[in-house]
């Protein structure tokens, strides 16, 4: 099993040359899907909510995204499962690719840890997939669904054609003092193309490259930790095809499952930096360019959630025919939860994360997938 998989890694393409291709642990080839309902399509698992931010039901629950607002003590949380310091260092492959691919989002990273003595909380962490041939959601959560996440919210987006399901960590004692991917578990939102809804070009795209990529699907995590497409790159007028169509579609040919974005918890920041407000002002006035979309501060229509975001880079890639342009790479997230209404009151000394607004909001996050649209990389690099 072992060397039909070491077989299928050596044929698959690095994204970038910079990133490094040193061997990882053998254990990473073991992992086994312990969630029973992974096994089906994730659109039978979680059924189509009626609308956008509507609830969703799993086996046994029914979850919305106001689920904790009710709640007067601690939720249960599942315990984690499995090796936590193998899990941790998979994340931190995961972070070295981001990191290494995104020189602007290491900078605003080193930028707020100067500041906050050194400690960065993640407030999540996100992919993105194609939902077809078993390339969706389900292909990136497995991993996570081994390690005691839980799903929660399903999201829709029908202008864009995508749908998310983001996932709660499990329980893990003692992580009041680690930063990053060492600190609390970060939450993790996995969105997809609704490949089916778009045009017979784009499909015969898109499903050509998951076809050539043959069973990768089953290690999408893999291919996140060491920074490999588990496809073929493609070639130049194949990405721009799909870039006229969907600028999603275009940067997941181009990216695969690498990480998205890191968000970086702004409440949990011990400076002044903790308010959204003050980051944004402070990441401006260094010199960095804000997602302008609906407004540089995404705010939830409950006034709970508040999110913005830095424009993504921009990388060179040299495609299959030997065409080397510059194509959208990732970017970092900032998030402020609020106190819910009930825990206004509570001394900041009593306050946990529980306390605090919970979930995602649609209109948010439409606004923040923009960070890697041509309008605003554009914006950024004519600033």
């Amino acid at each position: 099993m072992e060397a039909a998989t070491l077989t299928m890694l050596s044929s698959i393409s690095p994204i970038y040359s910079t990133v490094r291709t040193t061997a990882r642990s053998s254990s990473f080839f073991s992992l086994r899907r312990s969630f029973t309902a992974a096994s089906a399509p994730l659109s039978t698992a979680f059924p189509r909510p009626f609308s956008p931010g509507s609830s969703v039901f799993l086996p046994n629950r029914s979850i919305c995204k106001a689920s904790r607002s009710h709640m007067e003590s601690e939720p249960a949380v599942p315990p984690f499962q499995g090796a936590e310091s193998f899990f941790r260092n998979v994340l931190a492959s995961m972070e070295t690719v981001y990191l290494d691919r995104n020189p602007n989002a290491k900078s605003v990273l080193e930028l707020v840890r100067s500041v906050d003595s050194d400690r960065i909380c993640y407030d999540h962490l996100a992919f993105r997939t194609f939902g077809v041939n078993g390339y969706g959601i389900d292909s990136m959560a497995n991993f996570f669904l081994d390690f005691g996440y839980e799903p929660r919210e399903e999201l829709r987006f029908p202008a864009k054609k995508l749908r998310a399901l983001w996932f709660s960590p499990p329980r893990i004692p003692h992580t009041d003092t680690g930063s990053g991917v060492y600190g609390p578990l970060p939450r993790i939102f996995i969105s997809e193309l609704l490949v089916d809804e778009m045009s017979p070009q784009a499909q015969e795209i898109i499903r050509k490259y998951t076809e050539i990529s043959g069973s990768g699907n089953k290690h999408a995590a893999l291919a996140s930790a060491l920074g490999f497409l588990t496809w073929e790159k493609p070639l130049y007028s194949e990405f721009q095809q799909l870039s006229r169509e969907s600028e999603y579609a275009a940067w997941t040919l181009v990216n695969g499952y690498a990480v998205n974005h890191v968000t970086i918890s702004s409440h949990r920041l011990k400076s002044d930096l903790r308010s959204i407000k003050m980051l944004n002002q402070f990441i401006e006035e260094n010199g960095f360019k804000l997602n302008s979309e609906g407004g540089v501060l995404k705010v939830s229509p409950d006034g709970l959630l508040l999110q913005s975001s830095t424009v993504a880079d921009s990388v060179s890639f040299q495609f299959s025919d030997n065409v080397t342009e510059s194509v959208p790479c990732s970017y970092i997230e900032f998030a402020e939860r609020l106190l819910l209404p009930q825990y206004k009151n509570l001394p900041d000394n009593e306050v946990k994360e529980f306390h605090r607004r919970d979930g995602f909001e649609v209109g948010n996050a439409d606004k923040i997938f923009e960070s890697t649209s041509k309008d605003q990389l554009t914006r950024r690099t004519a600033a």
